[in-house]
């Protein structure tokens, strides 16, 4: 029996001592697991210390918005491949207005993006907005740049160290890094990588004001003589930017046919169902449309969306004869587009003017809740009445193909800065009031029962206050 109890006592030893090793490897593991999370979370908070902007959140948008197909000639030309394989090469790609650099820059980004990685390189990019000025400064641009380029990068021991230095300055310091310190920051990540690469698009929408543009540009062809940095720059032909780049690789930017045969064919689904039933029809529309956009991407669009309210074969093919062509072929689109706006049903007609008023003359881009709300603010009006918030594809609906929703930046904008300076254009006769109204209507929102009180001390209750009135921040 005395034998017996203690081999029980031996065994409960060893199941104690089994449990205890699994209880300790679970423990270890979810500690782990926690200071893995509680790292992520501060690398995180450093990279949006570095700079707020996302610029790969717009990169996502315009992927997710490229007609599949398009832009092999672009990455597949002789000029960009010799970009992509050299050293310290620098590649400017000029075009014309609505000719598709926006996407092709995408196109070339998301081509780096499984090319870079795979050798350790770097690939960072910016898009420029007209309606970012504010924002658009050197040190806020190279900021963006950094922050990209640290991404996903910190095992590398200097980088993982210059990211140490930074959370650390990030948990100590109220202020941002100085302009001196991003460019000393960028050069070390290049060097550590041994080769990166930047993309930026429409350098013709970031203002040369403080000299913006300059010192970006400066900053960053300072930065390719000290390290393996290629550079590609799109934009359209501006005297002021092309002097940069006299000397450089040139890849002009053209709409190809191929591209625009490849769009057209795959929006016909959104053409009434006459032209699902017949090919002729089809072959009509891809040829005529071929023929009236000359090179021009934007136009591919437009005259498709003009096509939408066409319900009948004799109805398409007057529409195909009268599409405009020529050098103002891009105004006359816009004016049909207008003039198709301005035929919808009254109330459709007065909300489609009210978002492109918002959307033109906001001085930032506003997100979709903003939007809503700016546009149920009734004059005379004490609080906002929720029953009168429009939907934002009904919104999108009524302006005819001219506004788009950003998903992943969470912006409405128009669908091309063209369209935006067409609009100014006919501000006089179309929009006449924009200005008054939406000054009008930010006013009325501050005069709102709920801010009566005035500002508040309190962090959590001002940051309370935005969410439950979306509208707020820009208003103020």
């Amino acid at each position: 029996i005395l034998s017996r109890v203690d081999q029980l006592k031996v065994c409960i030893r060893d199941v104690l001592a089994n449990d205890h090793f699994k209880s300790s490897q679970i423990i270890l593991r979810q500690t782990t697991t926690v200071a893995s999370t509680v790292d992520e979370q501060k690398y995180r908070e450093t990279l949006t210390w570095i700079s707020p902007i996302d610029f790969p959140a717009q990169q996502s948008d315009l992927i997710a918005n490229r007609q599949i197909g398009t832009g092999p000639w672009f990455v597949n030309a002789p000029e960009f491949t010799n970009w992509m394989e050299g050293e310290k090469q620098t590649l400017f790609c000029p075009g014309d207005p609505g000719t598709g650099k926006t996407m092709l820059a995408a196109t070339a980004i998301d081509h780096l993006r499984s090319y870079a990685p795979k050798n350790g390189e770097g690939l960072a990019y910016i898009f420029c907005d007209y309606k970012r000025h504010e924002s658009q400064t050197a040190k806020e641009l190279l900021s963006a740049l950094l922050k990209q380029l640290l991404q996903g990068k910190s095992g590398y021991a200097p980088i993982r160290e210059l990211l140490e230095s930074f959370r650390k300055n990030n948990e100590t310091k109220s202020f941002r890094l100085q302009f001196s310190e991003i460019v000393d920051a960028t050069q070390l990540v290049v060097q550590t990588l041994g080769k990166a690469y930047i993309v930026i698009d429409a350098l013709d929408e970031c203002a040369d004001i403080n000299s913006a543009r300059t010192d970006l540009i400066k900053c960053i062809v300072d930065l390719q003589t000290r390290t393996n940095l290629n550079f590609l720059v799109t934009s359209r032909f501006i005297p002021e930017v092309q002097r940069h780049f006299y000397g450089h690789a040139v890849l002009k930017i053209r709409a190809s046919d191929d591209d625009k045969r490849c769009f057209i064919a795959g929006n016909f689904g959104r053409l009434p169902n006459v032209v699902q039933r017949n090919p002729d029809i089809k072959t009509a529309i891809q040829d005529s449309i071929l023929r009236a956009t000359d090179g021009m991407f934007l136009l591919a669009r437009l005259h498709m969306d003009s096509l939408m309210d066409k319900t009948t074969k004799k109805s398409l093919r007057q529409a195909l004869e009268s599409l405009p062509k020529g050098s103002k072929a891009l105004d006359q689109a816009y004016d049909a587009t207008v003039a198709r706006i301005d035929a919808q049903l009254p109330e459709h007609k007065a909300q489609a003017r009210k978002v492109l008023s918002w959307i033109t003359y906001a001085r930032r881009p506003l997100a979709p809740l903003e939007l809503c709300h700016a546009l149920a603010v009734e004059a005379d009006s004490s609080e906002l009445d929720e029953d009168n918030l429009p939907d934002i594809e009904d919104m999108v609906s009524v302006c005819a193909g001219l506004v788009t929703v950003d998903e992943g930046s969470n912006i409405v904008r128009l669908v091309h800065y063209t369209t935006q300076e067409y609009l100014e254009r006919i501000r006089g006769t179309w929009l006449p009031d924009a200005q008054c109204e939406i000054a009008s209507t930010c006013l009325t929102y501050l005069s709102y029962q709920c801010f009566r009180d005035g500002p508040t001390c309190e962090y959590k209750q001002a940051m309370q206050r935005q969410t439950d009135h979306p509208f707020l921040r820009y208003t103020a």
